[in-house]
């Protein structure tokens, strides 16, 4: 399993963020060539990124890299400057239609194929912003086996909403909502959106212990500081990976015995009751948990 508990966004045109990016604990590093980047710095934006892609080690990181929208003549360049590097995920902003995954893994392909890279080596990633996109969200999600995941950008989606966003986030529900089945149903992970407000550190939490519940896999975030709160609320608690160790043993016991029964404490122990014990297990493990504890 890969976590993906928080995927940091790194402004391609900041340097210094760019050298020291690896030593945050986030799970995934994001470089951005698209919002965070003004028109005039679009240039020197690219190459740093595609410099430090080439030069700078960010070991057990994920690295993606968020280019802009391909109908731009700075999306096809950014293509074309991340995907010979060989080393990250192309980010897709702004996608509205399964064509628009498409036509990016026509262009990844030519590059690949011209780079002398390995067909289908590289990743993409697709983020819905607006109401078309969401409402296209599982056509997106399965769009293409490069997909490692679909996101949900919020400020934009609720804009095109005619709306502002709440702290209880209801506004975003639905779209939260559609994003998520469209990941489950492409077996793929769903990425929440960024949340704002880096001094609100409550609201942070709340946001994220909402959207763990709903199902994502993890959040978009724009500050470090926002990496530990996230990673608390993620990652499985002493007593949740005690008692899936408890279940998967059940289980264990009972196909010695040829039991087809199987209980803990009373209580039967069905399929989807085991499925999630392998997941907290399975994130444990991820996590590095399930090593410590044995070397406890």
């Amino acid at each position: 399993m890969k976590l993906r508990r928080t995927m940091l966004y790194v402004p391609g045109n900041n340097p210094g963020m760019i050298k020291d990016a690896g030593v945050y604990p986030a799970d995934c590093i994001m470089f951005d060539l698209e919002d965070s980047v003004s028109l005039a710095e679009k240039d020197a934006a690219r190459f740093l990124v595609h410099e430090a892609l080439c030069t700078i080690d960010y070991p057990g990181k994920e690295l993606l890299v968020r280019i802009n929208a391909l109908d731009t003549e700075m999306g096809r360049e950014d293509l074309e400057a991340i995907v010979r590097t060989g080393r990250a995920t192309i980010r897709l902003p702004k996608t509205e239609s399964a064509q628009d995954i498409l036509d990016c893994e026509k262009e990844i392909a030519r590059i690949e194929k011209d780079a002398g890279l390995v067909p289908g080596s590289t990743g993409m990633m697709a983020a819905v912003e607006s109401a078309k996109g969401v409402l296209n969200a599982k056509e997106i999600a399965c769009a293409s086996t490069r997909l490692i995941g679909i996101a949900i950008g919020a400020e934009d989606y609720v804009t095109d909403l005619k709306t502002n966003r709440s702290p209880e986030g209801i506004e975003l529900l639905f779209g939260r909502s559609m994003v998520l089945l469209a990941a489950r149903s492409a077996g793929i992970d769903a990425i929440d959106t960024v949340y704002s407000d880096i001094d609100n550190e409550e609201g942070l939490r709340k946001e994220t212990t909402l959207i763990k519940q709903l199902g994502f896999d993890g959040k978009s975030i724009i500050n470090p500081r926002q990496i530990q709160p996230i990673h608390e609320i993620y990652t499985p608690t002493e007593k949740e990976i005690s008692k899936s160790l408890l279940i998967i043993e059940a289980i264990e016991e009972a196909k010695k015995r040829g039991s087809g029964v199987i209980a803990l404490n009373g209580k039967m122990i069905d399929k989807p009751v085991a499925l999630r014990a392998q997941r907290v297990l399975d994130l444990a493990s991820a996590a590095g948990l399930l090593k410590r504890r044995e070397e406890a």
